[in-house]
This record gives C-alpha cells, sequence and structure tokens, in this order.
C-alpha cells in the first residue's frame, strides 16, 4: 500500500480538499497531529479507522506506524497541518520511507497563511505595494535557521511576511524588522485560524506585541506583517487596465 501524504489544511473540516476527504473516508489507519488539527477533520473517516494522534511520537515512531500499516496491507494516510510543502517534516518522513522501500504520495492543503489572509480579507500582494511574500519561520526550541535566512535580511525585501512558529518571539522579532518596515506598519496575528475559537489581532510593528502578550498567545498563530495589509494603499493591475490592448480568446498573465 502506498502511503498517503495529506494536508489537513489549517484545522478546519470543510477546508479539505475533495480528494483529501475521499481519502479519508478509504484510510485504515491515520496519523494525525493532534496539537493542530481539529478532532473534527477526522469526521472524514470511517467509523473504524485506527486513529493515532501523534503529538507525542518521535519521527522513527511514526515511521514504524507507517510501515507496519504498510506491511499489514492496510491504507494509511499521514496527515499534516496546513500544506505538506511547509514545515511538514516531510522531507525527514519520506527518506525514511524510501530506506524501507515503502512507495508513498502527496496532497496538497490549504496553508494557515492563505487561510489567515482570506480570514482577514487581505491580499498579501498589492500593486505597487508588495509583490512577492515571504514565508519564513524563526529559531526558539526548534531547528537552526540557515545563516542566509535572518529575518533582518528578509525585511530588507520589504516584502509581505508571514511568520510562523514565531508567536512566542514577537516583541524581539518586531525590534528586528522596525527599521526597515517601520513602527506603524500592519500586523495581523490570526491564532487557530480555521477553529471555531479562530481570534485575529490588528496592530503595528510598535504594538502588535503588547496585544499578544495580552491575550496570552503562545502557539498555534500566523503572523502576517507588511503594508500591503493597508487597504487604503496600492496601485491597479495592470491585467484590468481598460487601456491594456487586449486580443479575444487569448489568455493573459497577471502582471501584478
Amino acid at each position: 500500500m502506498t502511503v498517503h501524504f495529506v494536508g489537513a489544511g489549517p484545522g478546519a473540516a470543510d477546508l479539505l480538499t475533495l480528494r483529501a476527504a475521499r481519502m479519508l473516508a478509504a484510510a485504515d489507519v491515520v496519523l494525525y497531529p493532534g496539537t493542530y488539527v481539529d478532532a473534527e477533520v477526522l469526521s472524514h473517516c470511517a467509523s473504524d479507522v485506527e486513529a493515532i494522534d501523534t503529538q507525542g511520537l518521535d519521527l522513527d515512531r511514526i515511521t514504524e506506524l507507517l510501515v507496519a500499516a504498510h506491511s499489514g496491507d492496510r491504507e494509511v494516510v499521514r496527515l499534516t497541518s496546513g500544506d505538506p510543502s511547509l514545515y511538514s517534516a516531510l522531507s525527514e518522513q519520506t527518506r525514511r520511507l524510501d530506506a524501507h522501500g515503502v512507495p508513498w504520495d502527496v496532497t496538497p492543503g490549504v496553508p494557515a497563511y492563505a487561510a489567515a489572509s482570506a480570514l482577514v480579507g487581505r491580499e498579501l500582494t498589492v500593486p505597487l505595494v508588495a509583490q512577492s511574500v515571504v514565508l519564513t519561520r524563526t529559531r526558539a526550541r526548534s531547528t537552526a535557521m540557515p545563516d542566509t535566512e535572518s529575518l533582518s535580511a528578509f525585511a530588507r525585501t520589504r516584502a509581505t511576511l508571514v511568520l510562523h512558529l514565531a508567536i512566542r518571539r514577537v516583541r524581539e522579532l518586531m525590534v528586528e524588522i522596525a527599521p526597515e518596515y517601520g513602527d506603524d506598519c500592519p500586523v495581523i496575528v490570526v491564532h487557530k485560524v480555521g477553529h471555531p475559537d479562530v481570534s485575529v489581532l490588528r496592530g503595528t510593528v510598535a504594538d502588535i506585541a503588547d496585544l499578544v502578550e495580552g491575550a496570552g498567545l503562545r502557539q498555534a498563530a500566523v503572523i502576517l506583517v507588511g503594508r500591503a495589509l493597508d487597504p487604503r494603499g496600492g496601485g491597479e493591475s495592470h491585467l484590468y487596465d481598460p487601456c491594456r490592448p487586449r486580443v479575444k480568446g487569448r489568455p493573459s498573465e497577471p502582471t501584478g
């Protein structure tokens, strides 16, 4: 049997893809990260599914369970929070499966940053303001960041920043980016996006740390930073400019 890595999206049961829902319905075994995935997501599973919460397991133990399910000819889904392309430990897990000769595939999911921007109704790439998005994280009790990926280096681009796994360091991070973004730059923190108890904090580089600490947020938050978050700014997309020449029947590419 193939091991299916499936993006669970930001946690809401109705933000899974149709493919993900079909895979969960057909699964005999589902491994899921209970810290981030709402239990309602498992409502897509059969009533007799073996559901295993992986939040207390290391990768070797998770691999043992995946290999055992494969060897037992059982359909197995490994759920990841958000999309498997971001901070999912996909590479470590698939390396281990390759070593055991176990086939695997990947189904994408709705990333948390996309769900967060949708919730607050803001485009992250606004013409004449920001045309790039930097998805990054910070180091606390986690793997070291590469030397070339410092937050100060990313800040110099003044692109829209999306900070993952950073909520416990928000004060020092805002100090680091303030010289480039300015104290008045908008910041939005979305806590537990996709969950019933989601909350949103809106502030600036200067005051967002006070808001986060006042709310007692400690995990499961996405931090959005950038001038694109201000609904009053920005230009108009060339794609929709009434003066732009158009050829009927020929597709056009967005140019920002």
